[in-house]
């Protein structure tokens, strides 16, 4: 039982974080377009890649969630 409860946890941080990567990615294409971001490159091009990592993640934090729960 035990295990299982930390596997929920641990899908539930995942979808978490997924959705606070998309957020934020979404704000870096909105403010930073067209600005550099402490050198590592354009907003816009940062933020798309947050965006769909993101999403990705929140996606597989859900699938996570649905195969817990089936256990």
């Amino acid at each position: 039982m035990q295990k299982d409860l930390w596997l929920g946890i641990l899908a539930m941080v995942v979808y978490v974080v997924g959705g606070i990567g998309a957020f934020l990615g979404i704000g870096l294409i909105a403010f930073y377009r067209g600005r550099d971001l402490l050198g590592l490159g354009e907003g816009a091009s940062l933020g798309y890649l947050f965006l769909a990592v993101g999403l990705a993640l929140s996606i597989l934090g859900v699938l996570l969630m649905r195969i817990f729960r089936n256990r």
